[in-house]
């Protein structure tokens, strides 16, 4: 058990720290981009690359770095994570995300309690969230380890633009974008329809990792941390 709370309070830092990247970034993004938004969005994709490279080399091996309860569903689903495991992570996930955004706040002068006005809707945006997760995982669970920091920060980084919701692909980043009506937030009335997609999209990933068969001799190293971003 308490490796078990150990591990559940890495994922707790390092999710709280991922979306303190994201929306600290994009505040910071907002203010010095005069206005242009594809500037701002650049800006606000480069620092999350950064970050969530860093986080999951620090973080990894502690937790497998998964900040992503789509992720952790996933390697629940692979039994690679016990289901008391899956409980903790998860709620560790949600509460991480929650004090990240207000951490960004705090660290911007803002006020800490908000509720984003944000609405990011439609099916675009759902069939993109389900997109973004789906290659997620995909890279997640294709990927050799040595190479999972960096294939997940680019992929990340890529889908910031090739889809049309930014690629939150993260139901606990919706949760604390949920709480920021800043640059990186979305609406609560925007956030059921994203999990969902999420959730879709993860199922998809499992689906397809399953009928390309067996990982690679590296990806099957036992050593290996499940890693997120």
């Amino acid at each position: 058990m308490k490796s078990l709370t150990r591990r559940a309070l890495v994922e707790f830092i390092g999710t709280g720290l991922l979306l303190a990247v994201v929306i600290g970034s994009g505040v910071m993004a907002e203010r010095l981009a005069g206005g242009n938004v594809a500037l701002a969005l650049l800006a606000n994709a480069l620092a999350t690359v950064g970050g969530l490279y860093v986080l999951i080399v620090v973080f990894g091996p502690a937790s497998g770095a998964h900040f992503n309860p789509s992720v952790s569903l996933a390697m629940a689903a692979l039994g690679r994570l016990p289901r008391l495991d899956l409980i903790a992570y998860g709620c560790a996930q949600l509460l991480g995300a929650m004090a990240g955004a207000w951490l960004a706040h705090a660290m911007f002068d803002l006020p800490l309690l908000q509720v984003s006005a944000k609405v990011r809707s439609g099916p675009g945006q759902w069939l993109a969230e389900g997109v973004a997760t789906a290659g997620l995982l995909i890279v997640i669970l294709r990927t050799p380890p040595s190479r999972v920091a960096a294939a997940v920060a680019a992929y990340i980084g890529a889908a910031y633009w090739f889809t049309a919701s930014t690629s939150f692909a993260n139901p606990a980043a919706v949760v604390g974008r949920m709480l920021s009506d800043t640059f990186a937030g979305i609406s609560p009335p925007s956030a059921p329809a994203f999990i969902a997609a999420e959730l879709a999209g993860a199922g998809v990933a499992l689906a397809l990792h399953g009928w390309l068969g067996p990982d690679t001799p590296l990806a099957q190293d036992p050593a290996r941390p499940d890693h997120h971003g």
